[in-house]
Parts: structure tokens; C-alpha cells; sequence
């Protein structure tokens, strides 16, 4: 009986530390994770190591509890003797969590994307990713819900990296106008109103003068308009979908005053007698 409390209580022991430890790293790592944030530096590492932690200390915990108590030792190895086919299936089910265990380490030590980043999937699937663990990539997509993808996913995946450089992108908006409409004043407009946007950047060298904050192209001779592209450079996906509706509301407030108009579909029905 008394060796059966002393068993008991080093268990207790052993996995008492484990979550005291368990508790004390995680809010250090937290400490720098804050800090990071603050410095504006990247804290993906820190992440990846505060959702591996519980599961590295623990298993040191229960590898510790079974090498230090006899009984559990005999046990242990007497299992693994004598169970290999379970061992076997075992071994074939965890392929799959090695392979995301794995696959995350790369993830965090080649960065092909850092928490934060803005991802486009090659299902078309977009957000930002959120969180990196041990098993699973969370990104957080522009509807707030969260897309739960495994490692191994993630690291053959062919993705878009928004930011991964740099976070400034290149809007491409789109406006129709009437075969009849003076497209130089059509574009004066459009770049007025896209270069005044406050998500709007300029990426001209300083002083230049030679070219517009916002360039504006005719793109297409279309079966019933002519149609304009403004491109507009921005921070982020977010700040280039805020641009881009605010736009096309400006733009149109200021064809109607100016009496530029945005035409509909015309088909001509010829009649034979």
C-alpha cells in the first residue's frame, strides 16, 4: 500500500512541475511575444514554440514518470515487446501527425508566411493567417471565420504571399464609359478622386513630376463602352477593398456631374422586310 502512495505522489510530482513550467514559459514566451508586437518585428517563432510547449513538456513528463518508477519501466518495455503489430499500426496512423509535426518546423524555419501575413490559397480561399501549431495553420479569412488547414497542407501548397516582402499591392479598378465621353477628362477625374483616397499610396520617386500618383489606362474597346483601369497602389488587401468601393462610389457621383455616362448594354435590332 505504501508503495503505491509513493507511486502516486511522484506522478503527481512529476506532472505538477510540468504545468508549472508549462504555465511560467507560456507567459514568458507571451512577454515577448508582446514586445515583438510592439517592436513591429516578426514573433511567428515565438507562436509555433508557446503551442508546441504543452505537448513537448508533457511527454518529457510521462517519459520521465515511466523511466523513474520501476514497475511502470517493466510495464513499459514488456508493451513494446510484446506488441508489435500494434506498434506497427500505431506507427502508420501517426504518419500523418509527423508529417504535419514536421511540416510546421519548416513552415517556421524557411517562412514562406509568418502570422500576420495576407495568404491566397490555390482554391481561392484568402485571410490572414492567425496562429501556427504544432498539427494545423489557422487563417483567418475577410469574413472572420477561421480555416483550420494541416501543416503537411500548407507546406506543399502553391500560396500567394501578399506581404511577405512587401505589404504595398497594386489595385487594378476598372470604370466604363460611353464611346462618345472625352477620356481625358473621364481619366482627370478618376485620378482625382483615386489619388485623393487616404488608402491611397504614392510610389513615385520624391519630386518627380513626369508621371501621376495614380495611372490610368484604356484597356479595352468593349461592345458598348470603353473601359478605363486606374491603378492604385495600397497597403494590404484590406486597405486595396476599402480603396476600391469607396472608389467606384466617387467616381460615379463625379460622371454625373460631369456628364460622362456609364452605359448600358445597346444592341441595334435590324428588321427585314
Amino acid at each position: 500500500m505504501g508503495e503505491v502512495k509513493v507511486l502516486v505522489i511522484n506522478i503527481l510530482v512529476v506532472f505538477t512541475v510540468a504545468f508549472v513550467v508549462n504555465l511560467i514559459l507560456r507567459k514568458s514566451i507571451n512577454r515577448l511575444k508582446r514586445y515583438n508586437q510592439e517592436q513591429g518585428t516578426d514573433f511567428t517563432k515565438l507562436v509555433f514554440i508557446k503551442n508546441s510547449l504543452g505537448f513537448i513538456i508533457f511527454t518529457i513528463a510521462t517519459i520521465i514518470v515511466f523511466n523513474s518508477i520501476p514497475a511502470l519501466k517493466t510495464v513499459g518495455v514488456s508493451m513494446l515487446a510484446g506488441a508489435g503489430v500494434l506498434a506497427a499500426i500505431i506507427g502508420f496512423a501517426s504518419q500523418a501527425a509527423f508529417s504535419n509535426i514536421i511540416s510546421g518546423v519548416f513552415i517556421v524555419l524557411f517562412k514562406p508566411f509568418r502570422i500576420g501575413d495576407a495568404l491566397e490559397l490555390k482554391d481561392g480561399s484568402r485571410g490572414i493567417v492567425n496562429e501556427i501549431t504544432f498539427r494545423h495553420t489557422v487563417i483567418r479569412d475577410y469574413q472572420n471565420k477561421r480555416i483550420i488547414i494541416p501543416n503537411s497542407t500548407m507546406n506543399n501548397e502553391t500560396i500567394v504571399n501578399c506581404t511577405i516582402e512587401d505589404e504595398n499591392i497594386k489595385k487594378h479598378i476598372y470604370f466604363s464609359v460611353a464611346y462618345s465621353t472625352n477620356l481625358d477628362d473621364a481619366i482627370a477625374i478618376i485620378q482625382k478622386e483615386v489619388g485623393n483616397h487616404p488608402n491611397c499610396i504614392d510610389i513615385r520617386e520624391p519630386g518627380a513630376t513626369d508621371t501621376h500618383k495614380v495611372e490610368v489606362f484604356v484597356t479595352e474597346w468593349a461592345g458598348s463602352a470603353i473601359v478605363l483601369r486606374a491603378n492604385a497602389w495600397t497597403t494590404g488587401t484590406e486597405n486595396a477593398f476599402a480603396l476600391s468601393c469607396d472608389v467606384l462610389k466617387s467616381v460615379k457621383e463625379q460622371f454625373d456631374i460631369a456628364g460622362i455616362e456609364i452605359p448600358y448594354p445597346y444592341r441595334n435590332v435590324v428588321l427585314r422586310k
